[in-house]
């Protein structure tokens, strides 16, 4: 990297984020930024972290004694979190509009013998399909801020069985720690949030528990470069700006900070877990 491409890397750390959820700029953009990850499938499931095993048990705890809960997630992805319930013995809906990452999700479900109790369907949150008073549990990980607010919500409030809970959760970066909070930046990770944000939900929602775990996720610092690549600002890039924070960042990882291409270090993250029932 040159001395001129350095100097675009973010020298003095801004204050951390003050929202609640990413901004937009504008629905149009919302879109644009949403169809970034349409043909994402085993590239964004290599370098995405799973949830913390705790996590699940607070969601798992909230359903209550229900033997095999039946839980639907909503903007599943590759199923990371999907897949993690169905391996506690849960029979899970995956719904995303991306085929691709479905697939991925699909593939992984046989690999691990739960395809008895897995189903991925391309369908938007909005509009499950599904029926009324058919689920326990309501999932969404990484995606509710990519939905609209009052539409999910109805539709949450409708796919809910009597008793079941909306389970709401986010990792992202810790970026109370200074050095990844500058590699947020580099990054481009939009989905920081402020110290004790709140999802914005729609009417008869309400939040009954908020669980928060840090923890770290150890990997190579090449993966640390391609998490990069899975985030929205990248995906809807030109090839010039896609170069340039790859290049950044492993300025960032290997130089400025000094670890040795492809060593493993941990990335410390926290998980912010909100619980809801319907009204």
């Amino acid at each position: 990297m040159s001395t001129d491409d350095r100097r675009s890397v973010p020298g003095p750390i801004p204050n951390i984020s003050g929202r609640d959820e990413p901004r937009y700029g504008s629905r149009e953009r919302k879109e644009e930024l949403a169809k970034g990850f349409l043909g994402e499938g085993a590239g964004y499931d290599e370098v995405r972290p799973g949830y913390p095993n705790g996590v699940l048990d607070v969601m798992l705890a909230a359903v209550g004694t229900a033997a095999r809960p039946r839980v639907v997630d909503l903007g599943a992805g590759t199923g990371k979190l999907a897949l993690a319930l169905a391996g506690r013995g849960c029979h899970v809906t995956a719904l995303d509009t991306s085929e691709s990452m479905l697939e991925v999700a699909r593939t992984q479900a046989i690999a691990g013998q739960m395809a008895q109790r897995f189903e991925a369907c391309v369908a938007p949150a909005e509009a499950t399909t599904l029926e009324a008073g058919s689920a326990d549990l309501v999932t969404a990980a990484q995606a509710w801020h990519w939905f609209e607010r009052d539409a999910v919500s109805a539709e949450v409030r409708r796919i809910l069985a009597p008793g079941g809970v909306l389970a709401l959760v986010w990792n992202t970066l810790d970026v109370s720690v200074p050095w990844v909070h500058r590699y947020s930046r580099i990054a481009h990770a939009g989905d920081v949030q402020r110290e004790g944000f709140l999802p914005d939900v729609g009417e008869g929602l309400e939040l009954v528990t908020r669980h928060v775990e840090h923890w770290e996720d150890e990997r190579s610092t090449w993966d640390f470069v391609r998490l990069a690549t899975t985030r929205s600002y990248y995906l809807t890039a030109h090839e010039k700006t896609r170069a340039k924070v790859l290049d950044n960042l492993d300025w960032y990882l290997h130089e400025h900070l000094g670890h040795a291409p492809g060593s493993r270090i941990s990335m410390p993250y926290r998980t912010d877990l909100f619980l809801y029932r319907p009204a």
